[in-house]
């Protein structure tokens, strides 16, 4: 029974290590703007939050109190494009944090991450009418209590500096506003604008296609195929030579999509393709991908790749070393990091 024990661990064992390996595991380190700090570090609720160019007007004592005063009376105020958000008693929109977690409710937004997000005390905080969340609270590593919406930390943002800001939303693919429920805000109205946004970019593609034929020529075929850069070498494209890229920000695994939101306004989910229409790399690296959204969308080696709205004629590659996170996709599915050897 043993020796059956073991080789069933052992099996069990390989079978994860082939599923990594064939997810590229060793190539998927993201980088989040404000992960959970070193350890030893720590930023205490109502400590500096106006100083060092935070966002909070540094020097002006008034509003570094407010940023790091009890929420208060939480109301709910509509937020254009985003919908309803929860904000404390002067307006500020409440955030949460994707890392944390609200069972058990914990905080993982501490050093310079609680800088940028100071999290809002607990205690003389009460929800008006149509907030569905429980009010509670949590204690931080460094002893002091936060409040909590639905169990979830929460906490005001850095650049929201009047009543109605929701300059956080979005942040990093990581930071949203409260909805009344204690769930993220905006989530259904991001599903319909990228549904909106996919069936404009569905219509225009159809168009493209029909004045292609009315003048004599061809389509482009979606596809996947090898183009020979001059700066980069090769590197991927679509069926119309729109080069390829993914978000250093995105995970192949586990799987994770960090750009939503206003981040595809710019760079666009490149579309699924049938394996018969891919050229110049190994079939076994082009799969399709389901965003939480719902659609679907093409991986390269199970990271996700998008088109840049910037690059405006086959070949560009304008989008390439964005912000230092959007990089081209070379032919053997791995990002282009730099340029080839002369």
């Amino acid at each position: 029974m043993n020796k059956l024990r073991h080789a069933s661990l052992a099996g069990a064992a390989i079978t994860v290590m082939m599923l990594t390996a064939a997810c590229g595991g060793g190539d998927s380190s993201t980088k989040d703007d404000y992960g959970k700090a070193p350890a030893g570090s720590s930023s205490k609720i109502g400590e500096g939050y106006g100083a060092g160019g935070s966002g909070y007007g540094s020097g002006d004592n008034s509003q570094t109190q407010a940023k790091n005063a009890p929420a208060k009376e939480m109301t709910v105020r509509e937020a254009p494009g985003i919908g309803s958000v929860v904000a404390d008693s002067a307006g500020m929109t409440l955030y949460r944090f994707d890392k944390d977690t609200a069972q058990p409710p914990a905080s993982t937004c501490d050093g310079d991450c609680a800088k940028a997000w100071p999290p809002v005390p607990a205690g003389d905080a009460t929800a008006a009418s149509g907030i569905a969340a429980k009010v509670g609270e949590v204690q931080r590593a460094d002893g002091t209590k936060q409040l909590t919406l639905a169990g979830w930390p929460v906490y005001r943002y850095a650049k929201d500096t009047a009543p109605g800001d929701a300059k956080g939303q979005g942040v990093g693919g990581t930071w949203s506003a409260f909805a009344p429920d204690g769930k993220k805000a905006g989530a259904k109205q991001e599903e319909k604008d990228g549904k909106k946004g996919q069936e404009q970019e569905g219509e225009k593609e159809k168009g493209e296609e029909k004045e292609g034929e009315e003048q004599g020529g061809k389509p482009a075929a979606a596809g996947v195929s090898v183009a020979d850069n001059p700066a980069l070498g090769k590197i991927l494209v679509d069926g119309r030579g729109r080069t390829l890229y993914r978000f250093a920000k995105d995970s192949a695994w586990p799987m994770k999509f960090a750009c939503t939101g206003t981040c595809l306004e710019t760079w666009k989910p490149a579309k699924p393709v049938e394996k018969s229409a891919v050229r110049g790399v190994p079939e076994k690296l082009i799969t399709t991908v389901t965003r939480p959204d719902g659609t679907e969308q093409l991986a390269v080696d199970c990271w996700p790749v998008y088109w840049f709205t910037g690059d405006k004629k086959p070949g560009d590659t304008a989008g390439q070393g964005k912000q230092g996170l959007w990089f081209a996709v070379n032919d053997q599915g791995k990002k282009v990091a730099s340029a080839p050897a002369a």
